[in-house]
């Protein structure tokens, strides 16, 4: 017979070790990002990934936190006893939507409370990893300055906003309660509330910003602006992937649950599912392989998974994969040559557009074998082709949401800080590069 305490510090410590993971997939962004950009703005790319992670924490620990789980009374798995929470909410037809948490700011009513710390980390790294996606977006142009106010803004708000409704208790994770929409909006680990939230607001950002500097001819042609450094990204690229595991695997928040082999399967095969599919259509299309496309492909397959990794089987998650692989370079085109969107790492792309299809894929491929009782709604989650087509309603209107408000708020935050400070450097700063006007050094020096 399992020992209770026993089964929970274990548990703590499982999600302490797979936080771990999650961290470095910051160096894993970084040399993506840096690699994927031109060798004069390199540093300033690098400094980007750098910075977000200590403003972000801060920012997150004094009031992220509180906004997005301030509603939650206790982490089950992790043992401990219900802590004192408060949700911020309003009444419709009878039913309760939470709309923001209010407790745990500081974490000072919780600072000797080891589930709720730990469970702190984990969620302050998922913050950072989806606060991190628009330096990759947005690199080679914006203001250092001004990225910092965005570091701010995302990790004190806007991210636990939605995070909060599908996260904390908030109104999206009732939809199957108060209105019978499947077990409400379902994200086991984040296609949703992460990477979809990063890539809405990268997507803001540039629309705001605009693109770099000659890239869009007037002609209508679009220059090609190779990075500097492709081993670089896919050092990186590689180094996201083994991260990952600690990112799905570990949002189970139990070591003692079995099922987390199918999770960490299912993870692997969707990332060379999307590797393989992007590889192969742009081969047979150019008649050469990409690697850089390649690297975004595995990148597009693990964003995908990263919600239905749960809730699907095998040979689910390898198509999973795949599709995210055909999105990630369909989508690419279009949105440089037709939406004439300059993202230089493919964010929006690889983030956004797979982070859609992964949240919709529950909805649809869900299988029933997990997920009981999973937002208060009895039974395991079933998407639309094992009998629930609430579920794929309820992760629809998620996605809808997500888009419509973070694309909302991110673009009014661009506005303002473009009216009150400008989002871009000068345009002679971008041409010589923004290590030498940004940061006052350079990545590289001659010699």
């Amino acid at each position: 017979m399992s020992d209770p305490r026993l089964d929970a510090a274990l548990n703590v410590a499982w999600v302490l070790v797979c936080g771990f993971l999650v961290m470095f997939m910051q160096v894993g962004f970084a040399m993506l990002e840096t690699g994927y950009t031109r060798a004069k703005s390199a540093l300033h790319t690098m400094a980007m990934n750098l910075v977000v992670y200590p403003v972000g924490v801060l920012c997150f620990w004094l009031v992220g936190y509180g906004f997005m789980m301030g509603g939650v009374a206790l982490f089950p798995t992790l043992g401990g006893a219900p802590l004192a929470h408060h949700e911020l909410a309003i009444t419709l037809a009878g039913h309760s939507l939470g709309l923001l948490g209010a407790s745990k700011f500081a974490l000072v009513t919780v600072s000797h409370d080891a589930p709720s710390l730990a469970m702190f980390l984990f969620a302050a790294l998922f913050m950072d990893t989806a606060a991190t996606i628009p330096t990759g977006a947005l690199a080679e142009r914006w203001k250092f300055s001004s990225f910092v106010l965005y570091a701010v803004f995302m990790s004190a708000l806007l991210y636990p906003l939605y995070g909060n409704w599908v996260w904390g208790g908030g109104w999206l994770s009732t939809l199957g309660v108060s209105f019978g929409l499947g077990h409400g909006h379902v994200d086991f680990a984040g296609s949703s509330v992460v990477h979809l939230t990063g890539a809405v607001v990268a997507l803001a950002g540039s629309l705001v910003v605009g693109p770099r500097l000659g890239k869009f001819r007037r002609d209508g042609t679009v220059a090609v602006m190779p990075g500097h450094n492709l081993p670089m990204a896919v050092l990186g690229t590689l180094m996201l992937a083994f991260g990952w595991f600690g990112f799905n695997a570990g949002s189970t928040l139990a070591a003692t649950d079995a099922h987390v082999a199918s999770i960490a399967t299912n993870t692997l095969v969707a990332s060379a599912g999307g590797a393989c599919a992007a590889l192969g259509y742009v081969w047979v299309r150019h008649d050469r392989p990409d690697v850089g496309m390649t690297c975004s492909g595995l990148l597009g397959g693990l964003v995908a998974i990263t919600a239905p990794c749960a809730f699907v089987t095998t040979p689910a998650a390898v198509l999973i994969g795949v599709v995210a692989g055909l999105l990630v370079v369909t989508s690419a085109q279009v949105l440089e040559r037709r939406l004439r969107i300059d993202d230089p790492v493919g964010a929006i792309a690889v983030h956004g557009v797979c982070g859609a299809w992964g949240a919709i894929a529950v909805g649809l491929l869900a299988d029933g074998s997990y997920g009981e009782g999973w937002n208060g709604v009895p039974g395991p989650v079933r998407g639309l082709l094992f009998g629930d087509a609430g579920q794929l309603a309820a992760q629809l209107v998620g996605v809808t949401v997500n888009v419509a408000v973070n694309l909302g708020l991110g673009y009014a935050f661009f506005r303002l800080v473009e009216r009150f400070h400008g989002n871009r450097v000068a345009p002679e700063a971008e041409m010589s590069g923004l290590d030498a006007a940004e940061m006052g050094a350079e990545a590289y020096h001659g010699g």
